[in-house]
């Protein structure tokens, strides 16, 4: 069976610790297929998966909820 990848950078013009946060509030939904790698200013997300369409569900769940996280950051 062939295995789909995709990348989604995440860059920040607030602090690091913006994407960090926001990086670590996701952390709890990655599951086997994606992996999280933080660097400065950016955050990386790899999604692994079988079928395209849930490559594609992940991302914009991922997505969704990192605008929400970002959201909250700015209330705070």
């Amino acid at each position: 069976m062939m295995r789909i990848k995709g990348k989604l950078t995440l860059k920040s013009e607030k602090t690091d610790e913006f994407v960090s946060v926001i990086a670590r509030s996701l952390a709890p939904d990655n599951v086997s297929g994606i992996k999280t790698i933080v660097d400065g200013d950016s955050v990386t997300v790899i999604f692994e998966g079988d079928k395209v369409g849930t490559i594609l569900a992940s991302v914009d769940d991922y997505l969704m909820n990192a605008k929400i996280a970002s959201d909250m950051l700015k209330i705070k």
